[in-house]
């Protein structure tokens, strides 16, 4: 199931797949920087505590 959330006037996309929500974390970069996107993704993978909360 896929659906939106409303953050900040931004649309985050979510899916659900058994029982477990997941968010979109380019959406999420998209709204801080729209032309470098994989940039942010990168440096967010890059933290250790960024992995730990995406596990959570």
């Amino acid at each position: 199931m896929k659906t939106k959330l409303q953050v900040l006037d931004q649309q985050v996309g979510t899916y659900t797949q058994n029982g477990i929500e997941y968010i979109c974390i380019t959406d999420i970069a998209r709204f801080k920087n729209s032309d470098r996107t994989d940039d942010l993704i990168r440096n967010w993978s890059r933290n250790r505590n960024a992995t730990e909360f995406l596990g959570i």
